[in-house]
Parts: C-alpha cells; sequence; structure tokens
C-alpha cells in the first residue's frame, strides 16, 4: 500500500489533515447557514416594520378625515398628515434598502397621490362630495393594497427563515457526524499504521534477546522509519543464526583441531574474546533497546566479522529514535489541536444556550404585543357598536326632519290660501269704494234730496278705504309669514340634507371600524402563528444544543485517545524532553439548555416593544 510505505510524520499528518479537513468544511457550512438565517431574520424585520409603519399612515389618515369632520382645527389636521407624512417616509426607506419590492413602492406612491387629492378637496372646504369621498376611497384602497403586498413579503420571509433554520440543524448533525466519524477512522488507522507494527517488532526484539532465532520479524515490506526497524531486526536475527552456526562448526571442528589447539590456540582465543565480547555487548543492547531506551549505542569497535552488525545496530537505534520523537511531536500538535476544538465545542454550546435564552424573552413579548392586538380589537368592536347606534338615531331624526318638512309645506300652503283670501277682499274694498265715490258723485247732483244718501255714501267710502289699508297690512303680514315659513322649509330641508350626509359617513364609519375590527383580529391570529414559530425555533435551538453537546463529549473522548498514545510513546527513552506532561485545558463544560417558553405578563404594548429592542441589542454572537 501507497499510505503504509510513507514516513511515520506523513501519516501523522495525513490523520491530522483528515480530521482538519471535516472541521473546516463542516465549520464553513455552518457559516453559510448562519449568513442565510440572518439574511432571512433581517427580511422578516423589514417586512414586519414596513407592515406597521403602513397601518400606522392608514390611522393617521383616518385621524385626518375625523379632524375635518369635527372642525378640530388646523393644529389636529396638520399633526395627523405630518404622522401620515413621517410613516410613509419609513415605508418609502425600507423598500429602498429591499429593491425586490418595488410594487410596494407603487402601491405607496399611489396611496400618497391620492391622499394629496383628497386634501386638496377638503381644503376646499367641500369634502362630502364624490370627488372626495371617491379619492379617499382610493387612497383606502391603496393602502390596503400596500399592505397586503407587505403581508405577502413578511410570509414568505418567514418561510425563508423556517427553512434557513432546518438546513442550518441538517449541515451541523451531519457535519458534527462526519467529523466525529473521521477523528474516529483516523485514530484507527495511525494505531493500525504505527502503533501496532511497532509493539510487534517489539515482540521480536524481545524473542531474539530471549535466544529464539526462529520468530517471525514483520513489516519486513514497508519502507518506511517501522521496515528499516523491522530490516534492522532482521539483521540481528541473521546474526544470531550465524553465530549458532560458528558455535555447531567450532565444536564439530573441536576434535579435528585438537592437535592444532596450541598453535590455534592464540588465534583461536582472540576470535573467541572478540566473540564473547560481541555477544555480551550486543546482547546488553538489545536488553536496553527491549527496555525503551534508544539513546544507547554501540561505540566500542568490533572486528572486521561484526563491525557491520554493529553499525547496522546503531543506525537502527537513530532510525527509531527519530521515528519515536517524530511520533511524540506530531501527537502532541494533535492533542493541542483537539483541545482547540473542544474549546470551542464549549464556546459553540454557552453560544446555543444565550440564543436559547433570547428566543423565550422574544417569546413573551410576543404574547404581550398579542394580548394588547385583542384588547384592541374587543375596543373596535364596541365602537363598532356605539356606530351602529349613532347610525339608528340618525335615521329616527331624518324621519322627524321630513315631518317637520312636510308641516311647514303644509303652513306655505294656507298661507298662500289666506294671502289669495286677503287679495278678495282687497279687491272688494276697491270696488266698494269706486261705488262709494259713484253714489257720492250722484247724490251731488241729486242736490239736497241726495244729502244723506251722500253722507251715507261717504260712510261707506271711509269704511271701504279703513278695510282696503287692513287688508293690506294683513296681506303684508302673510307675505312676510309667507316669506318665514319659505326660509324655514329651506332650513329645514338643508338640515334633511345634512342629516343624510351625517347617515351616509356614519355609515361608512361604521365599515371603517368594521374593517379595523377585522384587521386587528387577523393581527392578533398573526401574531399568534408567529410565537408559534419562535416557539419552534426554540426546540431547535434545544435540539442544536443537544448536538454540540455530543460534539463535546466526543472531541474531549479523543483528547483521551490522544493522552493514551502520548504515554505510550512516553515509554520509550529519546535522549530529549519529549513534554509529555499534560497542559491545562479549558474543561468548561456544556451548558445543558433546557429552557421553555414562558408567558410574562407586562402591561402595555410600549414595554412589550422596548423588551423587544432590548432582545434585538442583546445578540452579540462570539466568533470563533
Amino acid at each position: 500500500m501507497v499510505l503504509a510505505n510513507l514516513k511515520v510524520s506523513r501519516k501523522l499528518a495525513v490523520g491530522l489533515m483528515c480530521v482538519l479537513v471535516a472541521f473546516a468544511v463542516t465549520g464553513t457550512a455552518f457559516f453559510f447557514t448562519l449568513l442565510s438565517i440572518e439574511r432571512a431574520n433581517e427580511e422578516v424585520t423589514s417586512a414586519s416594520s414596513l407592515s406597521k409603519h403602513l397601518v400606522s399612515a392608514t390611522a393617521a389618515i383616518y385621524d385626518e378625515q375625523q379632524a375635518i369632520m369635527d372642525n378640530a382645527g388646523s393644529a389636529a389636521m396638520q399633526a395627523a398628515g405630518q404622522r401620515f407624512s413621517e410613516q410613509l417616509t419609513s415605508a418609502r426607506n425600507i423598500i429602498a434598502h429591499n429593491p425586490a419590492h418595488a410594487a410596494i413602492a407603487t402601491d405607496i406612491d399611489a396611496m400618497d397621490k391620492n391622499v394629496a387629492s383628497w386634501r386638496r378637496l377638503a381644503g376646499m372646504g367641500d369634502y362630502t362630495n364624490s370627488s372626495a369621498i371617491s379619492a379617499f376611497a382610493s387612497a383606502r384602497a391603496s393602502s390596503e393594497a400596500a399592505k397586503n403586498d407587505a403581508n405577502v413579503w413578511l410570509d414568505n420571509a418567514q418561510a425563508n427563515l423556517s427553512k434557513a433554520l432546518y438546513y442550518s440543524r441538517a449541515t451541523q448533525m451531519i457535519g458534527s457526524l462526519l467529523a466525529i466519524a473521521m477523528a474516529l477512522v483516523s485514530g484507527w488507522w495511525m494505531s493500525r499504521m504505527i502503533a501496532h507494527p511497532i509493539g510487534q517488532i517489539t515482540g521480536a526484539v524481545t524473542g531474539l534477546a530471549a535466544g529464539n532465532n526462529n520468530v517471525q520479524v514483520p513489516e519486513l515490506n514497508r519502507t518506511d522509519e517501522i521496515g528499516l526497524m523491522a530490516t534492522a531486526v532482521e539483521s540481528f536475527k541473521r546474526a544470531a543464526i550465524e553465530k549458532k552456526r560458528l558455535e555447531d562448526e567450532t565444536a564439530a571442528a573441536a576434535a579435528a583441531a585438537e592437535e592444532a589447539r596450541v598453535k590455534q590456540e592464540a588465534e583461536s582465543q582472540f576470535y573467541v574474546d572478540a566473540h564473547n565480547t560481541f555477544m555480551r555487548d550486543f546482547s546488553n543492547a538489545l536488553e536496553r533497546l527491549s527496555k525503551g531506551d534508544l539513546t544507547f549505542r554501540l561505540n566500542t569497535p568490533f572486528t572486521e566479522d561484526y563491525e557491520k552488525i554493529r553499525h547496522d545496530f546503531n543506525t537502527t537505534a537513530s532510525s527509531l529514535q527519530e521515528a519515536v520523537l517524530t511520533i511524540a511531536s506530531s501527537t502532541q500538535a494533535i492533542r493541542f489541536a483537539t483541545n482547540e476544538i473542544s474549546t470551542a465545542a464549549d464556546d459553540q454550546s454557552r453560544r446555543t444556550a444565550q440564543q436559547a435564552a433570547s428566543l423565550e424573552e422574544t417569546a413573551a413579548a410576543l404574547d404581550q404585543i398579542t394580548a394588547t392586538v385583542n384588547k384592541t380589537a374587543e375596543g373596535a368592536g364596541h365602537a363598532r357598536e356605539v356606530v351602529a347606534s349613532a347610525k339608528s338615531d340618525a335615521e329616527k331624526s331624518d324621519e322627524v326632519v321630513r315631518k317637520a318638512i312636510s308641516s311647514m309645506g303644509d303652513i306655505e300652503r294656507s298661507s298662500q290660501q289666506i294671502s289669495h283670501i286677503i287679495g278678495v277682499i282687497d279687491e272688494i274694498a276697491f270696488q266698494t269704494n269706486l261705488l262709494a265715490l259713484n253714489a257720492g258723485v250722484e247724490a251731488a247732483r241729486a242736490g239736497e234730496a241726495g244729502r244723506g244718501f251722500a253722507v251715507v255714501a261717504s260712510e261707506v267710502r271711509a269704511l271701504a278705504q279703513r278695510s282696503a289699508e287692513a287688508a293690506k297690512e294683513i296681506k303684508g303680514l302673510i307675505s312676510a309669514s309667507t316669506k318665514q315659513v319659505e326660509q324655514g322649509v329651506d332650513l329645514v330641508g338643508q338640515m334633511g340634507q345634512a342629516l343624510e350626509r351625517i347617515m351616509t359617513e356614519v355609515t361608512e364609519i361604521n365599515t371603517i371600524v368594521s374593517e379595523i375590527a377585522a384587521g386587528a383580529k387577523e393581527q392578533a391570529v398573526g401574531l399568534q402563528e408567529i410565537n408559534t414559530g419562535v416557539g419552534q425555533m426554540d426546540q431547535v435551538t434545544q435540539q442544536n444544543a443537544a448536538i454540540v453537546e455530543e460534539t463535546t463529549a466526543a472531541s474531549h473522548g479523543l483528547s483521551r485517545e490522544i493522552e493514551k498514545l502520548m504515554d505510550l510513546v512516553g515509554r520509550f527513552e529519546t535522549g530529549q524532553d519529549l513534554n509529555m506532561d499534560r497542559p491545562a485545558r479549558d474543561s468548561r463544560p456544556a451548558q445543558k439548555t433546557h429552557t421553555a417558553l414562558k408567558t410574562v405578563s407586562v402591561r402595555g404594548v410600549p414595554a412589550a416593544v422596548r423588551k423587544l429592542e432590548a432582545i434585538a441589542n442583546e445578540q452579540d454572537w462570539e466568533e470563533f
């Protein structure tokens, strides 16, 4: 295998690199999922703020209309108009940062234009004509369209936030499992490729030291440091076999060479001493090596036959010492990296706990807002009942005014008949005056005989004149009365028209209040759904916290395995400080998060809004 022939340092580097790559991939994926969650949360915040500004702008329009109808003065109308402009400006600012929702900007412009047209007509004093009413209805329609588009945006943003949270949880789970699996496989592979072969070679060396020349030396086909160690041990084995062969040959030839013993004694003694020296020193070296002392070297030169064995032993010991030092250094680096991973997992657990607490406070604030919106809906329903009662009273007043108009019309017709009768009386008085004048003329012609008749004619003429004057005065009075009755009829008629307009406006107000009540109920339902979504987010956070705890436990388990490997390497004497003391680690345990959503009773909507703003400001995530 190619991996088996790599240097020990490279094997350790490969194992560490696999673990680091797994954690890097997991961290990168989790980072991008956090970015998507942040973008989705910003979308939800923008859509919610836009909806709030549009509702406030609509309320300002109704306040301005009410101020005009109640003649509340220019200050109240200007205040309502100023509030409307501020809310539209805030809404436009939100759309400016979200160009993908330009359709809402079109609805806002149409709403502003229709409100301006309605103000122009209302400012002329004629706010009840069909044009003003149509402009106000158009403004209201534009407002409803903008609010509907904002609600659609809010729904889509909430769906994207839920999807991002799901992907975040899946990424974290898969990445953690992948990192744990990669760490376990790397640890197993390094143990299989390094520790196990070293243990086998140590057993072979122990067997050779005990005199077992039939022991099988493993890993001879490898080309790394372990292969070099195995080759050196094989050389020791061959040397021991050669020694045994030499001993056997020496014993066989002892009898034949007895007569030449004296001659060969000096030479034989030399070889025997050299051999004994070699065996003593070499056995001592093998014993020191079997005990883990990699610093011992055969420094005393041997004879030419054994010099190569001494050189091979020293080379093997040096290679083994270098390999153990490399293993110790790499294991120390892995231990430090594992400690960093454990610390990062602990920090992530604490941040998950902080996020769970923030979600809990958010749920409490949403409960407060939901209760307030429910109260608003109840108030709108009561207002609708009051408006319905006012409409009933206005209808009764309209009926009374109609009867008054009918009675005034009867009086007007009677006055006209009296005026006609007075005209007839005036005509009779005029004719009587003419007759009396003619009678006087005729009596004057008759002379003394007609004197008495002339006196009577003079009295009749005077009476006719007085009747004509009285009829004239009565006619003047009747004419004045008729004019006053006509004015009264006109005023009563205007009153009837005013009551009809009041009934129409009361009907519109009743419709508007009904729409407000329905909108408040819809907002209450929407807030309840948001509250449910926050509860689900809290559950997801609890699950993420559990996964982080499992990751932390796995990293601590890996640290323990590394410590065992360090203890194994520490058994070898290399002549250098391997720094095998265990460093102090930041072993802060992951805080278990088992928080649940709670509802806190706080009076008033402003307090709840301030609570939400405080929660948003406290989201200061720590960076790795």
